[in-house]
């Protein structure tokens, strides 16, 4: 029997339903998980996807003929079924079921699954193949409750503030910066980069909660909010726009920040290892509870998490797709050694 998704030049395809999922070339149709740059992208004659992403989507690509299916309604594409279930990764995100003839496929998208509050909870989907993500696909990789790394971000922007310093986080424009955002204490004013601010309008919009920020503008400085936290885009550090707000404590909140050498690259002081992805354990756990049998990991470690889920008895394969990260993102995954990683003999490095 053939797959029931394969891989073409334009992306991954659904042949008896003749479309494509996420595709990273212009298709016919595209069926998209979220409005993250690598997943959604312009030049597909027609869009498919939820309520909740689709306003961000059109922000990022601008007019486009698109359609929405809400989360747990299923809709006939030929011969083929497919809904939209919550992944947990940023507002409006999901996981893309597809069943065909009694076979069920689920496409992960990007997902994480501890709730944030924020964004629609990851809700595991039974099906026979899951195409899963595995940006943090390594042992090293395992996150403390957010409750616990919130608390330590507004310790150290109080900390910050009673130095007389603003604290400059650095954080993705759409998802970690409205995550933080809903999560942290009213400890004092809260300034936005224009990207963040852009995505905060459009969000509050869709009626997320989201507490008052202030958009940062030539006139804005450290003096005019002292003890200010701002939060901005990664490639808004080290330039002319943060300079502004010296003397600032700057630092980065990423599930990168796990690894000290990346921390050191960017030259942070603090890092906060916060991710929108899940992690080594949440990976697994998710896999586990959607009874597969068959598992193809894409988008980071990938032939390292084939051989350990093959080692755990899965039907398991790498899937070489061009997702990637966020133009914003941090670098490219970096090698580290693990158990996993040293299955062969090799240290597996993410594209």
């Amino acid at each position: 029997m053939a797959d029931l998704l394969t891989l073409t030049p334009q992306g991954l395809y659904c042949p008896p339903g003749d479309f494509h999922i996420d595709p990273w070339r212009p298709v016919a149709r595209a069926l998209i998980t979220h409005g993250h740059s690598d997943h959604a992208r312009a030049g597909h004659a027609a869009y498919l996807t939820t309520p909740q992403a689709l306003p961000v989507i059109r922000h990022r690509l601008g007019p486009l003929l698109a359609e929405t299916l809400p989360y747990g309604e299923s809709l006939a594409i030929n011969d083929v079924t497919v809904s939209f279930h919550p992944a947990g990764h940023v507002p409006g995100s999901a996981q893309i079921r597809v069943e065909h003839r009694g076979e069920v496929w689920v496409v992960s998208g990007d997902y994480k699954t501890e709730a944030d509050g924020l964004a629609e909870a990851f809700s595991p989907i039974p099906c026979h193949a899951f195409i899963t993500e595995c940006t943090f696909g390594l042992p090293v990789f395992r996150w403390q409750p957010q409750a616990r790394t919130i608390a330590e971000i507004a310790a150290w922007w109080a900390a910050n503030a009673a130095a007389g310093k603003v604290s400059l986080l650095a954080a993705y424009s759409f998802g970690k910066a409205q995550r933080l955002l809903a999560a942290l204490p009213p400890l004092g004013p809260i300034l936005t980069h224009g990207a963040v601010e852009e995505i905060n309008r459009i969000l509050r919009g869709q009626g997320y909660a989201l507490p008052e920020t202030t958009r940062v503008t030539p006139e804005t400085t450290a003096k005019t909010h002292p003890g200010a936290l701002v939060i901005a885009p990664p490639s808004a550090l080290a330039t002319p726009w943060a300079r502004r707000f010296e003397p600032a404590e700057e630092a980065m909140a990423s599930g990168w920040m796990a690894v000290r050498g990346i921390r050191r690259r960017r030259g942070l002081g603090q890092g906060f290892a916060l991710s929108d992805h899940a992690d080594w354990d949440g990976l697994n756990a998710a896999i586990r509870a959607t009874g597969a049998s068959r598992v193809l990991a894409t988008h980071g470690y990938t032939h390292a998490f084939a051989r350990w889920l093959t080692d755990q008895g899965y039907q398991a394969s790498p899937l070489e797709t061009e997702f990637g990260t966020e133009a914003e993102d941090a670098p490219a995954a970096p090698v580290l050694e693990t158990d996993a990683s040293r299955a062969d003999g090799q240290t597996e490095a993410a594209p």
